[in-house]
């Protein structure tokens, strides 16, 4: 039974691919350390897919194009932080990669705010990164 005024709180979790949700709230759990507290998932209910691979065929050419478009830099793997195809598509067995290509401010140029903003130039070097990538992978 539920007291009306019982405390509550609602906490958004990022799961990386490749763990599920019950090992979240087993961990939320594990922190949380009072077992009167009832941790509940909220639908939807998403499938938590697996990690898809790092086959050299997908990051070689990202690898040769970031030394191109970014000289110096490598390529790191990344979660977005979104809600993607790749939540479905991941978990029905299909590989998904995002190809991230702009570059932003450290403080997030506003992202989803009323001052949203992309430098120009960082548009065109994406998209020339995306086209070269693209072409790489139909070769």
């Amino acid at each position: 039974m539920r007291c009306r005024n019982a405390p509550s709180a609602n906490i958004n979790c990022r799961i990386f691919p490749g763990h599920s949700i019950e090992s979240i709230r087993d961990e939320l759990a594990k922190v949380i350390g009072d077992p009167g507290v009832t941790i509940t998932q909220l639908p939807p209910k998403r499938p938590a897919p697996p990690a898809p691979p790092l086959d050299p065929k997908i990051i070689g050419p990202m690898e040769k194009l970031v030394a191109k478009y970014w000289p110096g830099l490598k390529v790191i793997p990344a979660m977005a932080n979104g809600y993607t195809d790749a939540t479905f598509l991941g978990a029905a067995g299909i590989p998904t990669y995002g190809i991230p290509g702009i570059w932003g401010d450290p403080d997030g140029n506003g992202v989803h705010g009323l001052n949203e903003r992309v430098e120009v130039k960082a548009v065109y070097v994406g998209r020339d990164y995306m086209f070269d990538l693209v072409k790489a992978y139909a070769d």
